[in-house]
Formats: C-alpha cells, sequence, structure tokens
C-alpha cells in the first residue's frame, strides 16, 4: 500500500505509519470466528488520526488457515 503524498487531512502532517486488521463478516462467518474482512490503516504519526481502507477479500485458502489457527 503504497501513499507517497499522503497528508494527515487533520493537521497536515506527511508522516504516517501503516497497519492491517481482519475482521468477521456477518452470519456463518461471525458464527463460527472467521476473519475474513481484510483492512488497512493510514496513522498520522502527530496527530494519531487514522484512515481505514477496505483490503481485498483474502482466499479460501487462508480463510480455512486462520479457521484452523484461532
Amino acid at each position: 500500500m503504497q501513499h507517497n503524498n499522503w497528508q494527515c487531512p487533520k493537521c497536515k502532517n506527511n508522516e504516517y505509519e501503516t497497519d492491517q486488521f481482519a475482521a468477521t463478516g456477518g452470519g456463518f462467518t461471525k458464527i463460527v470466528d472467521i476473519q475474513n474482512k481484510k483492512f488497512n490503516t493510514i496513522t498520522c504519526n502527530r496527530c494519531r488520526f487514522t484512515e481505514v481502507y477496505k483490503a481485498g477479500k483474502s482466499g479460501t485458502l487462508e480463510d480455512v488457515f486462520d479457521f484452523f489457527t484461532t
């Protein structure tokens, strides 16, 4: 995830860090706690404002692996 020209919309700082997290969806995936929704974040190093972006869905094999390792 490249953000060469990113600028914080709150404090106009150009320094940031990126991260990712996963969450469960609804229905069956929520019942069995399969984290099939992936997100990327960009957080301003100065004011800590964070933007969240939806990432592509993971593949079925990765979902199965996540299920057995949780």
